[in-house]
């Protein structure tokens, strides 16, 4: 199992010039298309999230929809537990075998 400090060495946007993350306007759905499939789109929202980062897109989300989510959910205090425990529920209801329109 990977160490919490590591996530972003499986980064898909490792490769990726960082000032195409950090973008305004329409630009920002190009970069929120680079998270698509990350394996470790959790793990950096969550770090996004837990340390307040108030620009760039991080775990697929921009900073506006950050700043949503946090006004929605003041009371959270580990992002990143409540994120991990929200993916395994879902990995536990629709195995990856199993295409989640075929599950329950």
């Amino acid at each position: 199992m990977h160490g919490e400090s590591d996530w972003s060495e499986r980064a898909i946007c490792r490769t990726t010039d960082p000032d195409e993350l950090f973008v305004e306007g329409a630009q920002q759905n190009r970069a929120k298309a680079t998270c698509v499939g990350c394996p470790v789109r959790t793990e950096c929202l969550a770090y996004a999230l837990d340390h307040r980062i108030e620009s760039g897109v991080w775990g697929g989300m921009t900073e506006r929809e950050r700043r949503a989510l946090l006004r929605r959910r003041p009371m959270v205090t580990s992002w990143r537990r409540l994120l991990e425990t929200a993916r395994a529920e879902h990995a536990s209801t629709y195995p990856r075998d199993c295409p989640a329109s075929e599950a329950g």
